[in-house]
């Protein structure tokens, strides 16, 4: 059976093609920098390593330029569409609606659609990747994976905002919770490390999207994202946790519409409203060469990270671990060293020459003195996404 699996996030897609269940990857690959006139996109099998720089505009000229080279005479992997049994889809907000994997129907589409208000940046997109996919693999399965549903265990005492209760039991306003399969994905194998299902993990998602996740046990029992993926840490173009009484400020002192004020938090903030650049490469470089704006932006993004896990500490009574993962998380020595200074109280004790590293499998950064490990695993949303998708049909 040959999975692809589309991994759409707000400035990037990334997409394997599995050959299940044996798990083998027969392609894989990333277009990042969607929206940029020098947008990239990487394409890889056994035989060929394929780069394009191109202005990319939008997720579906990216997946156009995808299946394009899927079935390129030459280097491509497959001879028709037919030959892709399943197309699973990460899709960000699943509301009330999805707790669990789906085939997706034209009604599930429509929910998807419904909820987009939730996850502006992504549910489009995600959506726009499902319609794409339908087109040019008419024959396969289309399956629906949902960030939302890891945090399903969210205890009612920590999902539920501090608001008449009529919003939460009439309207399902409510923490949900993002980035799950990610989550999921890197607990999963920090426990397998760790040795013992009775565990305390913090795992840390820092990608343009950002999020945090306290796992006790195996369970998300608390998260940094909320009803909508725009609270928490510092993001790409996300603002993360405000003072919410800035939004009717806003309104009221310089007439911002609800409109411009959601435009404002969810695509003008964050690390490109502090530093006018959204992408961590080009805020280390312009601090490197002593950009102020730059140098404050990183501090302030450790700082927020430092300040959710010192909480989460205090929730779980405890910490065995915490995880760093997607790009930034496993690509930023400088980052995750920013984030371990000054934690020597939690036991966090990372050690700076292990730390030098990109690792491609879970590997440890912290000292042999460390009472908590720092840890480092690659995230693969899309084997997960795979593996849920492959299920589905199974049962």
């Amino acid at each position: 059976m040959q999975v692809l699996v589309l991994n759409s996030g707000s400035s990037s897609l990334k997409f394997q093609l599995f050959s299940m269940p044996e798990k083998k990857i027969l392609c894989s690959g990333l277009i990042e920098r969607i929206g940029f006139d020098d947008a990239k996109f990487i394409f890889k099998t056994d035989k060929n390593t394929i780069e394009v720089v191109a202005a990319i505009p939008n997720h579906k000229v990216g997946l156009e330029l995808l299946s394009k080279q899927l079935l390129d005479k030459e280097t491509g992997i497959i001879k028709s569409a037919d030959a892709i049994d399943i197309v699973g889809h990460r899709v960000v907000h699943g509301g009330k609606h999805f707790s669990n994997t789906t085939e997706i129907t034209q009604v599930v589409k429509e929910k998807i659609k419904a909820l987009s208000s939730l996850a502006p940046l992504h549910n489009p997109a995600n959506l726009e990747g499902i319609e794409v996919a339908e087109a040019i693999f008419p024959n396969a399965k289309q399956v629906a994976v949902f960030d939302t549903a890891f945090h399903q265990s969210i205890p009612e005492h920590a999902y539920k905002y501090a608001i008449p209760n009529e919003f939460l039991e009439k309207h399902n306003i409510r923490l949900y919770g993002f980035h799950g399969t990610s989550h999921k994905y890197v607990s999963e194998k920090a426990i397998e490390y760790l040795g013992k299902q009775n565990s305390k993990i913090i795992t840390i998602h820092l990608g343009n999207g950002c999020s945090m996740t306290a796992i006790k046990n195996g369970k998300s029992i608390d998260h940094t994202l909320g009803f909508s993926p725009v609270n928490g840490l510092i993001m790409g173009t996300r603002s993360g946790d405000i003072d919410q009484s800035i939004i009717f400020h806003l309104a009221k002192k310089f007439n911002y519409s609800l409109d411009e004020i959601n435009s404002l938090l969810q695509n003008k903030s964050g690390m490109l409203g502090l530093t006018g650049f959204s992408d961590l490469r080009d805020i280390q470089a312009g601090a490197e060469k002593g950009n102020k704006d730059c140098k404050l932006a990183l501090q302030m993004n450790a700082y927020r990270i430092k300040k959710y896990i010192g909480s989460y500490a205090a929730i779980m009574n405890g910490l065995d671990a915490i995880v760093f993962t997607a790009g930034i998380g496993e690509n930023s020595p400088e980052m995750r060293q920013r984030v371990c200074e000054d934690l020597d109280y939690l036991g966090i004790i990372l050690d700076i020459n292990k730390n030098q590293v990109r690792p491609d499998k879970l590997t440890v950064v912290s000292t042999d003195a460390s009472k908590v490990k720092v840890l480092v695993i690659p995230t693969n949303e899309e084997l997960e996404i795979a593996k849920q998708s492959m299920e589905l049909f199974e049962n």
